[in-house]
C-alpha cells in the first residue's frame, strides 16, 4: 500500500481528532489509567469486585469529562493487568467513549514486525479505538498495518521518562521524526512535555505539521509552557496547535475540597486541564 493510500485511509481518524478539539475548545486529552489502590475510599468500600471498582470508576470519568474534553486515550495495561475481563472491560470502555462522541486514542505501545502488527492492528480496530501507540523502532513495518486497519497512529518519538535518554539520543529521534514526516499526516508523535525546548523545537522544525501528543504535563513535572515550545506557530483555532496534551493523574485522582464528591472533583479538574490547555492560543 502506497503513502498516498495511508493517507486516506486514516485521515478520518486524524480528523475526527481535530474536529474534537475545535469542538471543545481545546487540545486536552483526559487518560484512563485506573489503578485500584488509587480509587476513592467511597467507591472501594461498596460491595463488588475489583473490576466492578474499576467499572464504575471509568465509566464516571467518562461522565464527568464528557462535554469537557474531546479526547480520551485508555491506558491498556491498567485493563490488560487482569486478563481476559480485564481486556472485556476496555473494550466495554472504549464502546462507551465513543457512545459519548469522545475520540479514543488506545494506548497500547504496541511495535512488532509487520506479520505480528497486523493482528494486533485487527483488534485494536475491532474495539473501534480511532489511535493507536505505537514503538516504531523496528522501522515503518511496526506502523503501516495499523493504517492499513484504518487506525491514526502516534509513534514514540521523545517521550517523557526521565530515563528515555539513554537510547532516544538526538540521532535517533531526528530518524524516527523523519520516518514519521515520510508517512504523512496520518501519523502523529508522542513528545514529552519533561523534554528541554532545544529538543522539542528541533522536531518540530523537523515534523513542521505534525500532530504531538504530550504526556508529561502535571503529574510528571511538565507545564503548558512547556508546550508552548512545541506548539505550530500562527494558529488560530485549538486543531491548528498540533499537539494533543493528556494529563492522568492529576485529573484521575484529585484530593477532594469540603463537601465535593470525587466525582465532581475529576469534573472540576478536568474543566482546568481543559482551560489550561486553552491558553495556548492566548
Amino acid at each position: 500500500m502506497t503513502t498516498n493510500e495511508h493517507n486516506a485511509n486514516s485521515l478520518a481518524a486524524m480528523s475526527r481528532l481535530k474536529a474534537a478539539m475545535d469542538s471543545s475548545q481545546t487540545c486536552a486529552c483526559v487518560g484512563i489509567d485506573p489503578v485500584e489502590d488509587r480509587l476513592p475510599n467511597m467507591l472501594t468500600m461498596t460491595a463488588g469486585t475489583d473490576l466492578d471498582h474499576l467499572r464504575t470508576f471509568c465509566m464516571t470519568v467518562l461522565d464527568s469529562v464528557q462535554g469537557i474534553v474531546g479526547i480520551v486515550k485508555p491506558q491498556s495495561a491498567c485493563f490488560e493487568r487482569y486478563g481476559s475481563s480485564g481486556y472485556a472491560l476496555l473494550e466495554e470502555v472504549i464502546k462507551a467513549a465513543k457512545a459519548k462522541g469522545l475520540v479514543v486514542i488506545l494506548d497500547a505501545k504496541r511495535g512488532d514486525i509487520g506479520s505480528s502488527a497486523a493482528h494486533y492492528a485487527a483488534g485494536a480496530a475491532a474495539m473501534h479505538a480511532d489511535f493507536i501507540t505505537c514503538s516504531p523502532y523496528m522501522g515503518r513495518s511496526t506502523i503501516e498495518p495499523f493504517l492499513s486497519a484504518h487506525l491514526g497512529v502516534f509513534a514514540l518519538c521523545q517521550t517523557s521518562n526521565p530515563d528515555a535518554t539513554e537510547l532516544q539520543t538526538p540521532d535517533l529521534t531526528k530518524a524516527v521524526a523523519s520516518m514519521i514526516t515520510a508517512l504523512g499526516d496520518q501519523v502523529g508523535a508522542v513528545v514529552g512535555a519533561t523534554n528541554n525546548t532545544a529538543t522539542t523545537n528541533t522536531l518540530r522544525a523537523t515534523m513542521p505539521d505534525a500532530m504531538f501528543l504530550v504526556p508529561g504535563v502535571g503529574a510528571q513535572g511538565g507545564t503548558i509552557e512547556d508546550v508552548r515550545a512545541m506548539t505550530r506557530p500562527n494558529a488560530t483555532k485549538h486543531s491548528e496547535l498540533g499537539v494533543c496534551i493528556n494529563a492522568s493523574r492529576s485529573v484521575l485522582y484529585p484530593e477532594p475540597q469540603p463537601s465535593e464528591s470525587w466525582q465532581d472533583a475529576i469534573a472540576r479538574e478536568a474543566k482546568s486541564f481543559a482551560e489550561l490547555c486553552r491558553s495556548l492560543l492566548d
